[in-house]
């Protein structure tokens, strides 16, 4: 072997000053734009002392925001969670006109501002717009309500379970649906006993990320909500709310329940990930290792 073919083109990164460079750049751009705004929502939070951070979190508007965002995400997740299952699995095991079509729509909540999402719910519900009128005379109450809320909040997030399980499903194929199939199992035992199994942590990934956004959208929910005190302010709301009326440390303490959840988010998006699911690592069937090659046998004359 030459001396050309046994030495490697150098890399990008490399030398290690420039390795030491962009680790050093990348630790402190993350501390200035992550790290240092996190730890002062910790610290003005508690800056008047645990008595004061309790007191202002005890506050009622403060529990009915906490309560109200809660109250959003157990029913919008699950929702959801249905939704990105049922739109996978017909993706992925079925061929159909419009599947391209149906994929489309899965994203279109990503490339729509969630302002221009709430103000479209606007002329469909409001009162001047397309089922408005009705629902006024039916006495049923979307906008600036808890349904106007969660139909805000179930846009916003309606392809974050899907995204996770499309890629992983396509890969594994179809091949252990149709045995099971073939065997006599039903669809439901079929879904249980093979498809849930190998999806579960990818399931529970997009189910983490969903329910993370729905727990802190503000502009559709801004919009379709009304921002009324004490009834339709979900906690960012009442955030912002706080902070227009100079509560600094109410703002704050309100902020940092938001911030636990975010970092209780992270860890759980990080556990999922070591057990393989995720973009990062997606689990994938295991696949039949390959025959050995007979020996070659002589013919003996």
């Amino acid at each position: 072997m030459t001396a050309s073919h046994a030495r490697k083109p150098p890399r990008v990164g490399d030398s290690p000053a420039v390795r030491r460079t962009l680790i050093a750049s990348v630790l402190v751009v993350g501390t200035l734009l992550i790290f240092a705004p996190l730890a002062v929502i910790l610290v003005q939070a508690f800056s008047r002392g645990v008595e004061v951070f309790a007191a202002t979190i005890a506050l009622p508007d403060t529990r009915h925001a906490i309560w109200l965002t809660v109250a959003t995400a157990l029913i919008a997740v699950p929702i959801n969670t249905a939704f990105g299952l049922a739109a996978a699995w017909a993706i992925t095991k079925f061929d159909f006109r419009g599947k391209r079509l149906l994929l489309v729509a899965i994203e279109i909540p990503f490339s729509i501002s969630p302002i221009v999402a709430g103000v479209a719910y606007l002329f469909v519900y409001g009162l001047q717009g397309l089922f408005g009128p009705a629902l006024d005379a039916a006495g049923v109450k979307v906008l600036f309500a808890l349904p106007g809320i969660v139909l805000a909040s179930m846009f916003v997030t309606a392809p974050f379970v899907a995204r996770e399980l499309i890629p992983l499903m396509q890969a594994q194929g179809r091949d252990l649906e149709e045995a099971a199939t073939s065997l006599g199992a039903s669809g439901w035992r079929t879904f249980f006993s093979v498809t849930l199994p190998n999806i579960r942590w990818a399931l529970l990934y997009g189910v983490v990320l969903c329910n993370a956004r729905v727990m802190g959208e503000f502009g559709a929910v801004s919009v379709v909500s009304g921002n009324i005190r004490g009834q339709t302010n979900t906690l960012p709301l009442h955030v912002e709310l706080l902070y227009h009326d100079y509560n600094t440390v109410g703002a704050f303490a309100a902020a940092s329940i938001l911030t636990v959840l975010a970092i209780v988010t992270i860890v759980a998006k990080l556990l999922l990930e070591r057990r393989g699911a995720g973009r990062g690592g997606r689990p994938s069937l295991a696949a039949p290792s390959p025959a050995k090659p007979e020996p070659a046998r002589v013919a003996t004359p």
